[in-house]
């Protein structure tokens, strides 16, 4: 059966939810994931700062760190540790 839900459908707290991602992606979240209590949403700020340093990582030629500190307002040392620490180390 292929129900149609609508925003009016949802729990008041879910609204904003659905507004934002589409009812269609809601719905797909809620087959998925409703009713686990468990489910968690990364902060952006992570999910940001994990792609800043994979790019850096793949920008950087072993020469360039000053530029990379400059264009992404870090330290030349942050960058540094960033390349020689690696993906896993976040």
């Amino acid at each position: 059966m292929n129900l149609k839900i609508k925003i009016e459908d949802l729990a008041e707290n879910q609204k904003d939810i659905a507004l934002l991602i589409g009812i269609e992606n809601y719905v797909k979240l809620s087959k998925i994931y409703g009713g686990d209590a468990g489910l968690y949403i990364q902060k952006y700020s992570e999910i940001s700062k994990n792609a800043r340093n994979r790019e850096i990582r793949n920008r950087y030629n072993g020469y360039n760190t000053a530029y990379l500190a400059k264009i992404y307002n870090l330290s030349e040392r942050h960058v540094k540790r960033i390349c020689y620490e690696g993906p896993d180390s976040e």
